[in-house]
């Protein structure tokens, strides 16, 4: 199955500033790359804080939110989970997907890169620096990447695919 991490950053790493922050900060490009990615991968899986930013499920997309608290997502079309990154993967793999998008925050793309389950990133740089705020990762890691291929997006974006080396 495909994995990818999906994300926008500053150019100093960072996908926004507080956990209230939302990523209106990315060039038009960017959402425009984001919506064809995860049409194509038909699952987004994000984290609760992510999910409050974006505020509806996304259609054409199955929406699936880690929550330690799945009433508070009652009446929204969506999925709440707390399966394991593998576990979750293997279940959507039974139902028939092929590819999912992970949408974030940090953490929840920590959990997945953690799980060894991340097999792509895409990745947006947008031209900010933010100093300090939320970086990519909620830790450290030794992974190597390779790179795929990179784009201008708009102006002054540039966006990377990389895929993950085992």
């Amino acid at each position: 199955m495909k994995v990818f991490i999906i994300a926008a950053l500053t150019a100093d790493g960072f996908i926004a500033r507080h956990s209230a922050h939302t990523a209106d900060w990315s060039v038009k490009e960017d959402k425009q790359l984001y919506v064809r990615l995860t049409k194509e991968a038909g699952v987004m899986i994000m984290g609760a804080r992510t999910f409050d930013t974006i505020g509806r499920a996304l259609p054409e997309r199955k929406t699936i939110v880690y929550t330690s608290n799945p009433d508070a997502y009652t009446g929204f079309d969506i999925e709440t989970t707390k399966e394991a990154p593998k576990d979750l993967l293997k279940r959507l793999e039974k139902e028939g997907y092929t590819s999912v998008a992970i949408c974030g925050g940090a953490q929840i793309y920590t959990h997945f890169l953690q799980a060894g389950a991340v097999t792509d990133l895409h990745l947006t740089y947008a031209p900010l620096l933010f100093g300090k705020g939320i970086p990519l990762f909620a830790d450290n890691f030794d992974i190597q990447l390779k790179l795929v291929s990179v784009e201008k997006l708009g102006v002054d974006s540039l966006y990377a695919h990389y895929t993950v080396l085992a």
